[in-house]
């Protein structure tokens, strides 16, 4: 039997986006405005469509602006551009966010270098970036935010753990480093070229795993009482007369329950958390630009 403890994503975050619904009225009773997030999908990719839909509702469920732009596949890099500049230049606009991956006509590096740091709610600018590296005030990518309050609501202090983040990614592996980091931990970055990942993996406290292979991480890996954020979202090929394959982590679930303290599950576990950090940047993002303080307990 395992004594490890799931960690609840969905659950944390439903506590912290109730936070955030009640701090709206007191930025918008102090400023006269209500924060605002401008989502742009180019092109018609199903999940992300799907992903862009849930965004907006979680948006006007917290009391917030939402603004949704969508454009055709073939739209130019131009005029993507130029309206991300429009955006940048809306005051009723507190955070950007252009949901990648874009068509492969379009250029990701360039979009995203467009985006005004002070809106970028996705962290991905290049002075977002490097405001994390310098540990400066800044937006920071949702999900390894989402991972790391995760892990100081269950650990509390992190200072002087091992941990290991499998993952190089600009999105989850190297902000996560950072972030771990920033709250004094010991930090190993592994990926697909790092010689002996089991032996690694075995000596540290932490593991997150964000490298996008399926069940890669097996129990046997991990060092007992470790606590594991698996961040990686994989469908299985289906079986038994299955509609659709079933959703897996980058963990072997059933065997790290053998030898994890504790555990995100996959789904219920990180995923919830993107969208409510989301919530929680374009909020700090709308209070940074009022010259306000940071709303508290976010």
């Amino acid at each position: 039997m395992s004594n490890a403890t799931i960690i609840d994503g969905k659950a944390f975050a439903a506590g912290l986006r109730a936070r955030i619904a009640q701090a709206v009225p007191a930025f918008t009773a102090a400023t006269g405005k209500v924060p605002g997030l401008a989502v742009v999908l180019v092109g018609d990719d199903a999940a992300s469509a799907v992903y862009v839909a849930s965004k907006g509702k979680a948006t006007v469920a917290a009391g917030m602006a939402s603004f949704e732009h969508r454009l055709p596949a073939d739209t130019a890099q131009g005029d993507l551009i130029a309206l991300v500049r429009q955006l940048n230049a809306d005051d009723a606009v507190d955070g950007i966010l252009v949901q990648l991956p874009l068509p492969k006509h379009l250029d990701e590096q360039a979009v995203v270098e467009a985006i005004s740091p002070d809106k970028d709610v996705d962290g991905l600018t290049p002075i977002s970036t490097g405001r994390l590296a310098l540990g400066l005030p800044g937006l920071v990518p949702c999900t390894p935010l989402g991972s790391l309050m995760l892990l100081k609501d269950h650990i509390g202090d992190l200072s002087g753990k091992d941990a290991i983040v499998i993952g190089r990614s600009i999105l989850v592996g190297k902000p996560m480093a950072q972030l771990l980091l920033g709250e004094n931990c010991t930090v190993t970055i592994a990926h697909s070229r790092t010689r002996d990942l089991m032996e690694r993996v075995q000596q540290a406290d932490i593991v997150v795993a964000a490298v996008g292979r399926a069940e890669m991480v097996k129990g046997d890996w991990l060092k007992p009482g470790a606590v594991v954020i698996d961040v990686g979202i994989n469908r299985l090929e289906p079986v038994n007369d299955e509609a659709k394959g079933r959703l897996v982590g980058d963990v072997d679930y059933s065997s790290a329950l053998e030898l994890a303290s504790a555990i995100t599950p996959v789904p219920g576990g990180v995923g919830p958390m993107t969208i409510a950090c989301l919530l929680r940047n374009t909020l700090v993002a709308a209070h940074r630009r009022a010259g306000l303080a940071d709303p508290e307990g976010l």
